[in-house]
């Protein structure tokens, strides 16, 4: 069925808006999976934070031009979905990862992080990226570590002192 002019401009809006927000994008070859994968694909998205979209390659080129995505052009070619991710940079990359174990027909084209395309072989390391959670985590454990040893540091000469002290004592004992 062929889209009119306003419909068409309609998705290019609503993905220009997508692409906007998103932090990050993976292409990916959905032929051969079945409308029930992709209707679980679509669901599994939601719950991750992952915007699923389905646009005629044109209309894809159109709407992420003036974007971070824009490198993305050239590599929409054939049927293609694109994973945006809203919240944290490796959502989409670790969505199409857990997926594609189960689903060997999706295939992973290329994905764009920081306005940099990167090949599929990227996709496990962008996927691995820490979460918000685990990153706040890591900062937090490389702060405390810092402190901790800042504090030993301190406490350092006052425990050489305590020692030296409780030598001499046990040698005036002894001796």
């Amino acid at each position: 069925m062929a889209l009119k002019l306003k419909e068409k401009q309609a998705i290019v809006a609503d993905v220009a808006n997508v692409a906007t927000d998103a932090l990050s994008v993976v292409a990916a070859d959905y032929c051969g999976l079945t409308v029930t994968e992709m209707t679980e694909l679509r669901a599994k998205a939601r719950n991750s934070g992952v915007c699923l979209r389905v646009v005629r390659n044109t209309l894809a080129k159109r709407a992420i031009e003036n974007s971070d995505f824009a490198c993305l052009q050239e590599v929409l070619v054939g049927p293609l979905c694109l994973a945006f991710s809203l919240n944290e940079p490796g959502a989409a990359a670790r969505l199409l990862r857990d997926f594609m174990k189960d689903h060997e027909k999706l295939e992973v084209k290329a994905l764009v992080l920081n306005g940099e395309l990167l090949a599929a072989e990227h996709l496990k390391t962008v996927a691995e990226l820490p979460n918000h959670d685990q990153a706040i985590a890591m900062l937090m454990g490389v702060m405390e570590g810092t402190v901790s040893k800042f504090v030993r540091t301190l406490v350092e000469p006052y425990a050489e002192l305590t020692r030296a002290v409780a030598a001499v004592r046990d040698q005036k004992q002894n001796g």
